[in-house]
């Protein structure tokens, strides 16, 4: 029953080597490029489809543990650190700011700050989110490179095999099917290589952006949640 699919990829390897054969070094170069193209594309994909993945779930873990504490500074003053929880590094960034507001000279800790320092502590809540994002979202314009350029480069291969052919063909005098059809064929497997790297990378891409969009959405919305949170337990009343 798998003799016909056995037959079938011993059949297409057996093309695919004559093409490259017939492949010139041009074409040879550009989809060695692509190869390359296509490897960085898809480390990208598994890297930062496991970090969101851990960080998402860090998120959940660390959300749970911020609603259930008692107090805005609770998880700050036990000392956690829980590395790769884009959630915790906004909340803890917010938290140091917070603490420097309301420090006294004795070391002690004021049990209000003001309007002033409030603000403060916002804007440190707002560029933490705005690193965080960025955190998240490096690398993904690799991807955007290889959905735009690949298949570029595979035309750009395939134009210059074709124009190859017809040069050699009007050389020899001889525009028959059997002179031509092993230089194009050579010629279209360029941008064959170009869409194998392009279609992936396309796909991956879209899902990565949108869980990137999700992912800052949360990070801005904790971070009203947790500003919130400090105007109601210490912000002085005037």
């Amino acid at each position: 029953m798998n003799a016909p699919l056995f037959l079938l990829a011993a059949g297409t390897n057996s093309q695919l080597g004559y093409i490259w054969e017939k492949a010139t070094i041009e074409a040879k170069v550009i989809i060695g490029l692509l190869v390359i193209f296509s490897m960085f594309a898809w480390s990208i994909m598994v890297s930062k489809s496991l970090q969101m993945r851990r960080a998402r779930r860090l998120n959940d873990l660390f959300m749970a543990e911020f609603r259930g504490q008692k107090t805005v500074l609770d998880i700050h003053d036990r000392r956690v650190q829980v590395e790769g929880c884009p959630l915790f590094t906004v909340y803890q960034e917010g938290c140091v700011e917070t603490e420097a507001r309301l420090k006294q000279p004795d070391g002690s800790r004021k049990k209000h700050v003001s309007l002033k320092s409030m603000e403060h502590i916002k804007r440190t809540l707002e560029g933490a989110v705005a690193r965080e994002s960025l955190a998240l979202e490096s690398g993904i314009i690799l991807l955007a490179l290889a959905v735009s350029g690949a298949p570029f480069l595979g035309l750009l291969g395939t134009v210059w095999g074709v124009m190859d052919t017809f040069a050699g063909v009007a050389q020899a005098q001889r525009a028959d099917l059997a002179a031509m059809a092993p230089g194009v064929a050579a010629a279209l497997v360029t941008t064959v290589a170009g869409l194998l790297v392009a279609i992936p990378s396309m796909f991956g891409y879209n899902w990565l952006v949108h869980n990137l969009r999700v992912q800052t959405v949360e990070l801005d919305n904790f971070a009203q949640e947790l500003a919130s949170k400090l105007e109601t337990e210490f912000l002085k009343d005037e």
